[in-house]
């Protein structure tokens, strides 16, 4: 029996190049489509890299853009980062927020569930996408989700923006609720019952 790794090793390499390339990169903050569009090919080339940063953009007196990378490990630093960006969101009286993570998505009929993303391979019936949450002071609050499938390479491949419409009452589970509850100043209770 011959054992061949040179496929995986090249995959290997290939991903410790994608990452040896992004050390130390700063994405630039500014409010300018330029900017947007490299914050946009970051997060697609993290992906790629099975990297799963949480992105919040906040628009206040001035544009903000916070990651994190532990965001899907637990939910008390899910709620961290969240509180943390609610604290930026006050000092720049923000006017309206986007916050989204990469997760695995399972929708059956009358539910939805998720579960963070790994290198273990999907299930029957799972997908991942893009959760999103967006608040604007104006406009309210929206949900929603950008599925995507990945090529043989990794490579992922993003369908279109999926606006949930239903009745949606997030919980504390839900990506962006604390932070949600934060700015508005709710407590979330609402929400429970």
């Amino acid at each position: 029996m011959r054992i061949d790794l040179r496929e995986a090793t090249e995959t290997a390499e290939d991903l410790l190049a994608g990452l040896r390339s992004l050390d130390g990169l700063e994405p630039d903050e500014a409010p300018t489509r330029a900017a947007r569009r490299q914050r946009v090919e970051l997060t697609r080339r993290l992906l790629f890299l099975r990297d799963c940063p949480v992105i919040a953009a906040l628009d206040g007196d001035r544009t903000l853009t916070l990651t994190d990378y532990d965001y899907l490990r637990d939910p008390a630093t899910a709620a961290a980062f969240e509180q943390r960006a609610a604290a930026h969101a006050q000092r720049i009286s923000v006017k309206r927020w986007v916050l989204a993570v990469p997760q695995v998505w399972l929708m059956t009929p009358g539910a939805v569930s998720a579960r963070a993303v790994s290198n273990h391979p999907l299930r029957e019936s799972e997908q991942e996408a893009i959760t999103w949450m967006s608040f604007d002071r104006d406009d309210g609050v929206d949900y929603g989700r950008v599925p995507y499938a990945r090529r043989p390479s990794g490579e992922p491949v993003f369908g279109q923006p999926e606006m949930l419409t239903a009745n949606v009452m997030p919980d504390e589970r839900m990506p962006g609720f604390a932070l949600l509850c934060a700015i508005t100043g709710d407590s979330g209770e609402a929400s429970q019952q």
